[in-house]
């Protein structure tokens, strides 16, 4: 493999993994066949986070700062209890 701008045909089947190192870099890889560019391999874009919601301001819009009146610990040991 040269450069590795391109890649023959061959380079894919038997050097396949430095052909995905350079995608996961970015380069964009033109195919060869008999010295013939055949195809482009472009890099797949980044996959995009979802953003995930502000759930400490959904609480204070939600209880407006008022301190609740059995803490979280108190729920649970009094489910315990139950059984």
């Amino acid at each position: 493999m040269h450069h590795m701008r391109k890649a023959s045909v061959r380079d894919l089947r038997y050097r396949f993994r430095e052909v995905e190192d350079l995608l996961r870099e970015g380069e964009e890889i033109q195919i060869t066949k008999r010295k013939r560019v055949i195809a482009r391999l472009i890099p797949a874009k980044p996959a995009v986070r979802g953003r995930r919601p502000d759930f400490l301001r959904r609480l204070k819009k939600l209880y407006r700062g008022k301190p609740l009146k059995v803490s979280g610990a108190e729920l649970v040991s009094r489910e315990r209890d139950r059984d």
